[in-house]
This record gives structure tokens, sequence and C-alpha cells, in this order.
């Protein structure tokens, strides 16, 4: 097994776009001129996301178009049209006779507070990124989605780091297995191999950490209204053939990554979602693909940790390491 670039599965482009001052952006993954399988599966408890339907194994598509991941909480979720409008431009879609329907999915996370609250990233915004995505313009950090992402809020905003997007990808003979995630956590970030805590939920100074799941185990009353200000959303991508009930299964495995990397994880104030694409016609088992997507999905959420700059007020991890 080694280490490959995101960028060199085939059938897979990817664009980013970001508002830096408002703290924004989105990223899109175009799955070629027919589409491709996709699954998914959703443990967070407060999702932002548009035709997630269409991935349930009795949804009559068989593979869809696009998937977009962004900012702007559910109001961002607009921005999908623009992906729509560059692609049914070029013919892609599912053809209703009069035109190519584009099936789109979107993911979409809280960063609301930390820019703009009123900037948020629109048709246009998506647009540009499909745009971006011809010639291929990924970067781990605070890029595309994971421009306004923060982790460690348990205690709100005051305590918290910044994030960002992150990408790891693994070849295993002719196997290809990767994942992008961005990480706006309401817990703290562990290395998944190590288990060593490299960003979350900071003490007043801002120079330790504290521990999130002690501070939620020590609200015990019930909490009328939570902080939701949170949502790690990612995709896991494979060269391997499956159908999109299968998908759901390693999207569904994808998640232990999480588990391994977020503590804690899968709150109701989190809407976590993993998307899981299938690019070729590889024969796998579909326990090996599931078992490096956990994998490959830990490290990604590692790396965009490490990626992330301060901004915004917040510190990064690698300010904590200096």
């Amino acid at each position: 097994m080694h280490e490959i670039s995101i960028t060199e599965l085939e059938n897979l482009k990817i664009g980013q776009v970001e508002n830096a001052q408002a703290g924004t952006g989105c990223t899109v993954f175009l799955l070629g001129e027919n589409g491709a399988p996709a699954g998914l599966d959703v443990r967070g408890g407060g999702p932002a996301s548009r035709e997630s339907e269409l991935l349930k194994p009795m949804a009559a598509a068989q593979v869809i178009h696009a998937i977009l991941l962004g900012g702007g909480s559910a109001f961002g979720l607009d921005a999908a049209g623009g992906v729509m409008r560059y692609l049914e431009e070029r013919g892609i879609g599912f053809d209703v006779g009069v035109t190519k329907v584009p099936l789109v999915c979107q993911s979409d996370l809280f960063d609301l507070t930390v820019g703009d609250a009123y900037t948020r990233p629109d048709a246009a915004m998506a647009y540009q990124a499909c745009v971006n995505a011809e010639t291929g313009n990924y970067r781990d950090g605070n890029y595309g989605a994971g421009t306004g992402a923060t982790v460690g809020k348990v205690l709100g905003m005051a305590h918290c780091m910044k994030s960002g997007i992150g990408s790891y990808a693994v070849q295993v003979g002719a196997l290809q297995v990767g994942a992008v995630v961005a990480v706006n956590a309401l817990g703290d970030i562990y290395d998944w191999r190590t288990g060593r805590k490299v960003a979350g939920l900071l003490a007043d100074g801002g120079k330790t950490f504290l521990d999130s799941e002690e501070a939620v185990l020590g609200q015990l009353e019930p909490a009328g209204e939570k902080f939701v200000g949170n949502t790690t959303i990612g995709a896991v991508f494979t060269n391997a053939q499956f159908d999109k009930a299968h998908l759901c299964k390693i999207a569904a495995m994808a998640h232990d990554g999480y588990a391994r990397a977020i503590r804690p994880v899968h709150t109701a104030n989190d809407g976590d979602s993993i998307y899981a694409v299938s690019l070729g016609q590889l024969a796998v088992d579909q326990d090996v693909v599931g078992t490096l997507a956990a994998r490959v999905m830990a490290e990604a959420i590692l790396r965009a940790v490490q990626a992330a700059d301060s901004a915004y007020g917040f510190p990064a991890a690698k300010d904590l390491a200096q």
C-alpha cells in the first residue's frame, strides 16, 4: 500500500472556490459525463443536505453527476443550482427529452459564526468551482468547503480552533481509495495512529487543551437550545465497481474513520455525513474497500487540521506545535 494524490483518481474532477473575507466556500466533485454510482450515510443529528433521497437504494436513479460540499448551513444549499447549470450547458444529466437534468447531491456545514454570516456559497460560486475543476485546483487547508471550518466548540466559539478541508488516498495493487473531508466538528481531533490530540477545545488563554468529552459529560441537564454550529462532511472515492446499496455500506464503514479521529462525534449537534462513490470497474471485495475507507477518512481528517492556517482569530494546530 502506498499513498497517492486524491487527484490521481480517474473520472473525478475537483474544483474549489472560497470567499476568505466572509469565511466560507465550496468544493465540487464532478463525476464524469455519464455520472457515477454513489451512496450516503448520515450519522449526525443536524445535517443540511440536498437530494440525499436519490442515494437510497430504493430510489430509481442509479448514478449522480456531481457532489457539492459547502459552507453557509442550509442557506448554502442554493449553490447546487450553479453546478446544475454548468452540467446542463455541457449536456450532462438524466435525459428527459427536452433537456438533461443533472443529479447533484450537496451537504453543507455551519460557518455562519466565523466571518460574514450573510455571505454564503451561491450558484455563482458553485459554477466557478466547476470551472476550476476543469483544470483542478484542489488544496488541503483553508480552501473550498473548509474555509470557515472550526473544531472544539463544546463551550462556544471562544474556545475553538481553526480547521479546514483535508484529503488522503492510497493504492493497494490496482485498487485506489481516497477521501476528502471538511472538518467542522463539535469535538476534538486526534491523530488516529497515536491517540495524540492535535486540535480542539482550548482552555482560557488558548495554549492548552480541555477535553470535549469531559465537557459534554459535565452537561447533564437537558439543554433547551444547544450550540448547533457543527458538521463534518466528506466523501470517499474508489476505482472499484459497486452499486449504490453497497456504497451506502462503504460510507457507513467510513464513519469509523470519523470515530477514530473525532471525539465526541455523531452528536445531535453535528450533521456528520459521508458519501461513497464508485469511479471504476475494478472487482474488489466490499469489506476491503470499506476498511480502507475508514483508514483514509481518519487520515484525511488529521490532514485537514494539520494543513489549516490560523484565521478569523482562531489558532490552528500548527500554531500550537510551534
